[in-house]
């Protein structure tokens, strides 16, 4: 009977920051206990030793940690405000976590986040300080103690150009803390920090070559609030932070501060601003603070663009000029959660959390078609199009990111290569299968395979039904990924392959004898041979019977049947619980058996008598069994051998079990909701006896 339960894994999305303690205790609960015992707070996640400093070496020089007391009279959290002078590199390759710490420093309202400004060296002081970043989807509240490492009385790492200011070697200390070490923090994106900062969503345009509609994807980035940088690359270390004649500089980090059309000479314009954190040292081209475009254009015009610019640091460059000397632009566009500020014109976000593992879901990329329609499948329907520009287009940008790779470094899992496909789909269809894929080519995608923590992506795509399929570019490889899909509409969205359904024909009813066909007689016959003088046949007459038929069949890998697989054939399909089967009982397994006999020779494409892992979910399917993939990956753990395969035993134990936890959760589950209710009791019995 057809039998359906559709569980949601869709991740919620939080703005509250959670305890990031193994005790689960929050920072305020922390810092009380230390103040009412009188001592300073000794972090035991994080502890001051060389693990939290390196993992894959040595320490190369004899740190020692001390507290900010220790180094200096009167140390300070932030002093004067935090700017980028608060931000010194040492010695360690985190450079780009610099730079995204001296672009938060600009947006006041995101540094008040992630920096917390209830917390000083003077009254409530403890030892104890937190940050907070946005890790998949969740705030994440990290505690730390202020131990810092030291070489000669001074800091090693981040530090201030101020001696007593100390807020910077603290928020790194806490993201070091979030990624396992301070060495985990060498090497990385500028945006991948951006993104731990705010909850947003990176991407990079190479202005070299920009999308046409380049202009109003940065006027909208803008509007929603998003930080903007962009840069001149270099060729080499030599032309770092190098200036160029019109007073611009190599190798570094500027941010877009507004956007701008104005009429000059009877064409619009386009402007961009930009800021030099520096605070000095601008643009010396058209369109800069003193140059003759100004005294050109409507003079109202002049006053409205030029009163809210800074007057350091800060100028204006028409798009053209923008494009031919900066070479990259990056975007952090803030996603609803990221501030408490309401802005309707923030983006819809819609997140899954998924993973790719072997046998199951880690289907490798188009290139392996036998196994890329394995790999996670989301549905999309984008209804209504964008309130401006394209009238009948819908803006979606998909962004697919990597968890926890940087902390399994360690571990020396590094980052995979990733991407995504995203196809027109049918309506009603659940997880499509290997022949859409071979005949339908991808409508987008994402433009390469790139080993990154996260990758993203900005489409124009007309209303209609789409599946998103995220992988990596080899098979069998293994991680877990965050799926964020923006639009500037709310979208309809779910897991393709998520749900519970069993389609299980009732027993048929027993024949009469005269009435039997010649299969029967045969099959009665077999069966007084096996039962014997009392007419029923136990787990262990079970046992030799199917083991001697299995080992005559020279199409199929088999190994061993269990006494235990017998049993629970034995518990399908023993209607009046005597422990045996009779001939009905036994006739109605006989029917399965050779059903799902075919089901395995008929997935065993390369006929070497083992049906792949990933062929699992489309063999359940034909029994009248779907599972999400969570089961399915369970399945494939549980009876796959280290080369993916299953041979016939596992296989029959597999098929035996599942049909029997089916039937049986069906009876009890009385109102049909998908949910049932027993005590630890009745749950013993039941796992014990399946």
């Amino acid at each position: 009977m057809p039998y359906q339960f559709t569980p949601s894994y869709r991740s919620p999305v939080s703005s509250t920051a959670v305890s990031s303690q193994s005790d689960g205790k929050t920072f305020e609960q922390l810092r009380q206990e230390c103040l009412q015992k009188k001592k300073l707070f000794e972090d035991p996640d994080f502890p001051a030793c060389d693990s939290s400093l390196f993992y894959s070496e040595s320490v190369p020089i004899n740190f020692e940690w001390k507290r900010p007391r220790e180094i200096c009279t009167d140390p300070k959290f932030i002093l004067d405000g935090a700017d980028r002078t608060d931000i010194c590199q040492g010695q360690l390759g985190d450079c780009w976590l610099l730079a995204a710490i001296a672009s938060l420093t600009i947006q006041k309202e995101v540094l008040s986040r992630v920096v917390p400004e209830d917390q000083s060296f003077d009254q409530g002081y403890a030892g104890i300080f937190h940050f907070q970043f946005w890790q998949h989807s969740q705030w994440v509240d990290v505690v730390i103690d202020d131990r810092l490492p030291t070489v000669r009385n001074r800091l090693v790492f981040v530090h201030s150009a101020e001696n007593n200011e100390f807020w910077s070697a603290l928020l790194e200390k806490a993201y070091a803390k979030l990624n396992g070490s301070y060495e985990s923090l060498k090497g990385g994106s500028t945006l991948e920090a951006m993104v731990d900062f705010t909850g947003g969503l990176g991407e990079v345009y190479e202005t070299k070559n920009p999308p046409e509609n380049l202009f109003q994807i940065l006027q909208k980035a803008l509007e929603r609030r998003s930080m903007l940088g962009c840069s001149i690359d270099i060729t080499s270390s030599a032309e770092s932070e190098a200036m160029t004649s019109t007073g611009l500089v190599k190798g570094h980090a500027y941010s877009i501060t507004a956007v701008e059309e104005v009429n000059y000479m009877g064409r619009m314009i386009q402007l961009i601003r930009i800021r030099n954190p520096w605070g000095e040292v601008e643009w010396n081209g058209p369109w800069s603070d003193n140059s003759r475009e100004w005294n050109i254009i409507d003079k109202a015009e002049k006053k409205r663009i030029l009163q809210n610019s800074m007057e350091d640091g800060e100028f204006w460059m028409e798009l053209e000029d923008f494009k031919a000397n900066y070479d990259r632009i990056e975007i952090c566009n803030l996603t609803p959660d990221s501030l408490s500020e309401n802005n309707e014109r923030k983006w819809e976000v819609t997140v899954f959390e998924g993973n790719w593992i072997r046998g199951s879901t880690a289907g490798g990329c188009r290139n392996y078609i036998d196994t890329f329609w394995t790999n996670p499948q989301y549905k999309l329907t984008l209804r209504d199009p964008d309130e401006s520009d394209n009238e009948d287009q819908c803006s979606m940008i998909v962004a697919l990111m990597q968890k926890n790779r940087r902390k399994l470094r360690k571990e020396g899992l590094d980052l995979e290569t990733i991407g995504f496909a995203i196809y027109e789909t049918p309506r009603g269809e659940d997880h499509l299968d290997k022949d859409f894929f071979r005949y339908n080519a991808s409508k987008a995608r994402s433009k390469t395979y790139i080993n990154v923590r996260e990758i993203s992506q900005r489409f124009q795509l007309p209303p209609g039904n789409y599946l998103l399929v995220p992988t990596i570019f080899q098979p069998h490889r293994e991680a877990d990924f965050m799926l964020r899909i923006f639009t500037e509409t709310k979208v309809d969205s779910v897991e393709m392959g998520n749900t519970i359904k069993a389609d299980l024909p009732d027993p048929p009813m027993p024949s009469k004898p005269e009435e039997e066909s010649q299969e029967e007689r045969g099959l009665r016959a077999l069966f007084k041979q096996i039962a014997g003088s009392d007419q029923a046949i136990s787990a262990k007459e079970l046992q030799h019977v199917l083991t001697e038929v299995l080992r005559r069949r020279k199409e199929i890998q088999f190994d061993n049947l269990t006494l235990d697989t017998c049993h629970s054939i034995i518990n399908l399909l023993d209607v009046d619980n005597s422990g045996t089967l009779d001939f009905q009982e036994f006739k109605i397994f006989w029917d399965k058996f050779k059903k799902w006999m075919m089901l395995f020779l008929s997935f065993d494409t390369d006929r070497n008598g083992l049906m792949s892992a990933y062929e699992l979910r489309s063999a359940l399917s034909a029994a009248g069994m779907q599972v999400n993939n969570k089961i399915l990956q369970l399945l494939s753990l549980r009876f796959a051998d280290p080369n993916l395969n299953i041979d016939f035993d596992d296989y029959l134990t597999l098929m035996v079990r599942l049909e029997n936890m089916i039937r049986v959760f069906q009876a009890i589950d009385k109102s049909k909701r998908g949910v049932v209710s027993m005590n630890f009791s009745e749950f013993i019995f039941l796992s014990m006896n399946v």
